[in-house]
């Protein structure tokens, strides 16, 4: 249970905070992350609707950024209502018995008002829909943080034992692959890529968007990264 994170992507409302914290204690999981929260955090509001998660308030992380609040995760899972004109993996509720749960998974909820953008999933390895009314899809955010917590925390413990770690090979973290990612941005920019500039946002979602759903392992990010330094040399 402690592999699992919940992040909170431009939480708007106190009372929201305080629900999904309340809402993944009831289902045994203590990690919560929030970034760029609208309202102030914490507060009285997020404390008294989080009952007797309180803990989970204290002990939550905020980032001012997505790419910041990824260091620590393994494999990042974005919730969302519809499907994305992007090349990227789609899976249902279900599916997630397929998800190994022995890595660091992050489950990411978008903002009550907006959900969240093309350039914010594409640092997730695959998105996820709940399913609901088609002609009614939108979900309170507590609600889907808490459908999300009931699943998962039932899957763990019927299938605790399922999923065991390779002891040749360990996967990248999100903290190695936006590392290598970087890196890789840096050189393009040294050679005077990513033109004509305004073009430059979509073309650094694509390329991102490429590496993350690729699920490298360590020693690839080491590869690809000592490729790119290489590449900036001079002969």
């Amino acid at each position: 249970m402690s592999l699992i994170t919940f992040i909170l992507h431009k939480p708007q409302l106190s009372e929201n905070i305080g629900a999904c914290a309340r809402a993944i204690k009831n289902f045994d999981f203590n990690k919560l992350v929030v970034i760029n929260p609208k309202p102030i955090f914490p507060n009285d509001k997020i404390i008294a609707t989080s009952v007797g998660a309180k803990e989970i308030i204290k002990n939550c992380k905020v980032y001012e950024n997505l790419e910041s609040s990824l260091k620590n995760i393994d494999y990042l899972i974005a919730t969302s209502s519809r499907f994305r004109n992007k090349n990227i993996k789609h899976i249902s509720l279900n599916e997630l018995s397929k998800i190994d749960f022995s890595k660091k998974i992050g489950f990411l909820f978008g903002s009550e008002a907006s959900g969240l953008s093309n350039s914010e999933i594409v640092y997730a390895n695959c998105t996820m829909q709940i399913p609901t009314n088609p002609n009614f899809k939108s979900l309170n955010l507590s609600h889907s943080v808490i459908i999300v917590a009931q699943v998962v925390s039932s899957l763990i413990r019927l299938k605790r034992s399922s999923f065991k770690k390779s002891q040749k090979v360990k996967s990248a973290s999100k903290k190695d692959i936006q590392s290598m990612i970087n890196l890789c941005i840096s050189q393009l920019e040294s050679k005077n890529f990513f033109k004509p500039n305004e073009k430059k946002p979509i073309m650094l979602e694509n390329l991102r968007n490429i590496f993350y759903k690729m699920e490298l392992s360590e020693k690839e990010t080491r590869i690809l990264s000592s490729v790119f330094a290489n590449l900036a040399k001079k002969g």
